[in-house]
């Protein structure tokens, strides 16, 4: 049970001394006595002790920074698998703007990654542990669809060219042979399966028919409603809008005991869990003042989503993506291929994704650029998207964006060089873990970031190689870069 103390009797008294305190000062300004200077000194320490005692304290095992997916996904494996006591913080509220968890259109795909790689076995691991979910969610008479916006559309990776048929076909082999169910489309094969996308006499389809989505926000209000069933037996609280200010450090041997927010000092038994997405390297150097502590080197990716609410203009019946965003989603440069270049706006990469959520909304994107921590909608990159989906949906061009009901989602995704998120203890603070840096992939690799934490800090056997996602972890990846496919074929 949370102990909560410092916000009961000792507060009235302590605010009606201060305000004695402040009358007696206010009357001796006039005077330039000695007298004058030491009732300055004591009224500022007097008032350091009024804000301490005014903030509330209580005590818990886990403090989670951060209320997105991952956060969530983290609350959530300690409030299920054992019997620990969980604080949430946020700055803000779940899903709000700017943050990524509620800016993207949902894919749980495996066709965007590549075998053998640090992000393969997280990712496979994470997707089957989403699939475990929705099969429980049913075991209680309830429908995924509905709970959690989740769809099993299968994944199209859409190519135009003759080169980027290659690809794809390279693809589907060595995700075959990785044990995924996948199939290459012809252009007449892909138009019998989506009439509306035309890709020419030369292009074609990958298609996998496993892949998934599912809603953002249904899935946070369904996590965070399961999360808060814990609240009765004193093991789950939030602090929403109430931003983490410091760490709560042990003055003898340093080691972190809990987290200090704007209202309340929250500390923390077992772990403190920075999964603040890309707010997190700002946040850990605003908390963490200590030399051979490393930065976290995550950056905001923005990215733009334009959403078609509740339209019949076109019928799409698979999630989609053009195979030149799997190259570029986590490089930091434009994409190689020329039909990508051509999208380039000042660092700004804008690619087809096109897919139908569980409410009938068309969801097109998707951009990303470099800009920091700016969050406001860009007019023109909006245009883009819809440009690049007229591209491969004809049928659009016939209809004036301007006269269609719309929403832009747009979030700040959390990017490492890399492509590799950091889940992981800081070194020299073994109850400091870090698990941020999942940029576009938050979805699907949340619920194995989660089992990886909650592995770390309750002792349990790890199921995955956590070392690539160590502060140490190696910088050469596999990344998604089909140009190393080729060293995975037989």
């Amino acid at each position: 049970m949370p102990i909560v103390s410092g916000a009961g009797g000792s507060k009235p008294s302590l605010n009606g001394n201060l305000r004695n305190f402040e009358s007696c000062y206010a009357k001796l300004q006039s005077t330039k006595t000695p007298t004058l200077r030491l009732f300055r000194r004591g009224l500022g320490t007097f008032r350091r002790r009024c804000r301490i005692f005014a903030v509330q304290r209580s005590e818990h095992d886990v403090v989670v920074v951060g209320a997105g997916i991952i956060g969530q996904t983290i609350a959530r494996k300690f409030l299920l698998e054992s019997d620990l006591s969980v604080a949430l913080v946020d700055a803000h509220f779940p899903c709000s703007r700017p943050s990524a968890t509620g800016a993207g259109q949902g894919y749980i795909w495996m066709a965007n990654k590549t075998p053998r790689n640090d992000l393969w076995e997280l990712s496979k691991r994470s997707k089957q542990l989403w699939e475990n979910l929705t099969e429980g969610i049913k075991t209680e008479g309830l429908d995924p669809s509905h709970v959690l916006g989740w769809k099993k559309t299968g994944s199209l990776l859409i190519g135009r060219t003759s080169e980027e048929l290659t690809m794809l076909e390279k693809r589907v082999e060595i995700l075959s042979n990785a044990g995924l169910r996948g199939e290459l489309l012809s252009s007449t094969a892909l138009r019998s399966m989506e009439p509306e996308v035309d890709v020419g006499e030369y292009g074609g389809a990958a298609y996998f028919p496993d892949d998934c989505q599912m809603d953002a926000m249904r899935t946070i209000s369904f996590i965070e409603k399961g999360n808060r069933s814990f609240s009765s037996e004193g093991r789950y609280a939030e602090f929403y809008n109430n931003p983490a200010v410091s760490l709560i450090r042990s003055s003898t041997s340093r080691e972190v005991e809990g987290i200090q927010t704007s209202e309340n000092l929250l500390y923390a038994r077992r772990a403190v869990v920075i999964a603040a997405g890309a707010w997190s390297n700002s946040l850990m150097k605003s908390l963490v003042n200590l030399e051979g502590v490393p930065d976290i080197p995550v950056q905001p990716r923005k990215g733009h989503l334009l959403v078609v609410e509740n339209s019949d203009i076109i019928q799409i019946h698979n999630a989609m993506m053009e195979i030149g965003y799997v190259n570029y989603s986590t490089s930091g440069t434009v994409g190689s291929s020329s039909q990508f270049d051509s999208n380039v706006l000042s660092n700004v990469g804008v690619s087809m994704v096109a897919t139908t959520d569980t409410m009938g909304n068309l969801i097109f994107g998707s951009s990303r650029e470099f800009c920091g921590f700016n969050a406001d909608t860009d007019d023109s990159i909006i245009k883009k998207i819809w440009e690049r989906s007229c591209e491969y949906f004809p049928c659009l061009r016939k209809y004036s964006l301007e006269l269609l009901k719309t929403k832009i989602r747009v979030g700040l995704r959390p990017w490492i060089p890399d492509g590799k998120p950091i889940i992981a203890r800081v070194p020299g603070l073994p109850k400091l873990i870090v698990a941020t840096g999942h940029e576009g992939a938050g979805l699907i690799m949340s619920m194995g970031t989660a089992e990886l934490v909650g592995d770390m800090v309750l002792g349990n056997t790890i199921k995955i190689n956590c070392a690539p996602f160590s502060f140490n972890g190696t910088d050469a990846d596999w990344a998604f870069s089909d140009d190393r496919l080729w060293d995975l074929l037989p």
